[in-house]
């Protein structure tokens, strides 16, 4: 029984113990375990205003306050001379008649073209901007989005997370840098957005410059079946093209009489999801996800990941310390998923023939998120448009290798304007 007794009594007071050390790091209360999204704390999110950088500038479109920051030859070449820097690149002197507008993929921001920013505005002795997309970087996220007139064609541009509001708000910056033509530089999704700006306003467009672009290239056309030439009757081929006029009376017929059934199950469908993601349920997968994969994402996007160092991996995170990140990027995807204006449209592939200003497509040869195969098949399809492969370098060209990306960018340049 004494035995028993002490036993109570050393479990106590290792107990007490304990819960001293526990005291000792906070006193009068548990520790308090801290809620954090790819090492971000999440405790207290902050204004975009007050995470902007010192050159960072802010503008008003369409009632969303877009952060954006801009170059010139003049500035970049006043501050080398402040710093000290003597030697002068030997395209110091050129100039394009025309600015430059830098466009970000999915998930990255301004930060992405800060390496690129001066280089590129010493080689086109012009402006060069980069903005922020809604739903990204420092640009501000609305707290409320008219769901409901989202299918409204009047409405329709004004929701910040759509492609056709990134498309205006880059057609805008032309303006805003007063200009008539503009270079526009998009990287992965960003490309996109360059690409149908060409198309909502092509005279607007000077040139087009295409970095790992996740633009879907069209597959090559199958091999052209040639006339038997003993002029023999085939059987295979004659019963071939009758089934096949058949199918395709039978596919037309069933189209048009379940076309209306269709129309509502796609409404009814987009409904739900966009219900889903809007929910709790959704932000917080879309909060998991990004913080499962976020840095990981990063990382695989380098040739070499050990190159990724902590520098990178903040400026890239910089905007999970944004009030409402998360819902934002929740109405960014349903804006792609749901988006009518883009399936009113015929598919991206099929109107890249139509391109008709200079076009360079640059990619590395270890891209493992956009392959350079797909890049390559993409030029075939953009008339007359360039195709340069830089090596060792995965999906971040403009980052991982900027002296060669700012070189061939200059070359193409020469070619196009002759300057």
């Amino acid at each position: 029984m004494k035995h028993k007794v002490r036993k109570s009594k050393d479990k106590k007071q290792r107990v007490d113990r304990w819960t001293q050390e526990e005291e000792k790091i906070l006193p009068g209360t548990r520790p308090k375990r801290k809620r954090q999204i790819a090492g971000v704390d999440q405790e207290e999110l902050q204004d975009p205003a007050i995470l902007a950088d010192p050159d960072s500038c802010f503008c008003e479109f369409k009632g969303v306050q877009i952060h954006h920051k801009i170059y010139d030859a003049e500035s970049v070449a006043t501050n080398l001379s402040e710093e000290g820097t003597s030697s002068q690149p030997p395209y110091a002197n050129k100039r394009v008649n025309f600015p430059m507008i830098l466009l970000h993929g999915f998930g990255a921001s301004i930060y992405s073209w800060i390496r690129a920013m001066k280089p590129l505005a010493q080689i086109t002795g012009n402006k060069v901007l980069a903005f922020d997309r809604p739903a990204f970087g420092l640009t501000a996220r609305l707290n409320h989005v008219n769901h409901s007139s989202q299918g409204s064609e009047d409405t329709r541009p004004f929701n910040p997370y759509s492609m056709l509001f990134s498309v205006l708000a880059t057609l805008y910056f032309i303006d805003f840098l007063a200009a008539q033509k503009a270079i526009l530089v998009g990287h992965s999704a960003g490309s996109i957005v360059a690409v149908e700006a060409y198309f909502e306003a092509p005279e607007r467009v000077a040139a087009l410059i295409l970095v790992a672009p996740a633009i879907l290239a069209p597959l090559n056309s199958g091999p052209v079946v040639k006339d038997n030439p003993s002029g023999k009757k085939n059987w295979f081929t004659t019963i071939f093209s009758i089934l096949s006029k058949l199918s395709q009376y039978i596919g037309q017929t069933i189209t048009r009489l379940v076309k209306g059934m269709g129309d509502m199950i796609t409404s009814i469908y987009k409904k739900a999801l966009s219900a889903f993601l809007r929910s709790a349920i959704g932000i917080m997968l879309v909060r998991m996800i990004i913080d499962k994969f976020g840095l990981a994402a990063v990382r695989n996007a380098w040739y070499d990941p050990k190159q990724v160092d902590d520098h990178v991996l903040q400026g890239y995170t910089k905007p999970l310390r944004v009030k409402d990140w998360d819902r934002a990027l929740v109405e960014y995807t349903v804006a792609m998923l749901t988006d009518s204006a883009s399936a009113s449209k015929p598919p991206l592939s099929k109107r890249l023939r139509k391109i008709l200003c200079p076009v360079l497509i640059i990619t590395g040869d270890s891209d493992r998120l956009v392959p350079p195969w797909n890049s390559e098949r993409l030029s075939r399809a953009i008339p007359g448009s360039c195709l340069e492969i830089i090596k060792k370098c995965g999906h971040l060209p403009h980052e991982e290798k900027v002296d060669e990306f700012v070189s061939i960018v200059d070359r193409f340049l020469e070619k196009a304007f002759g300057v």
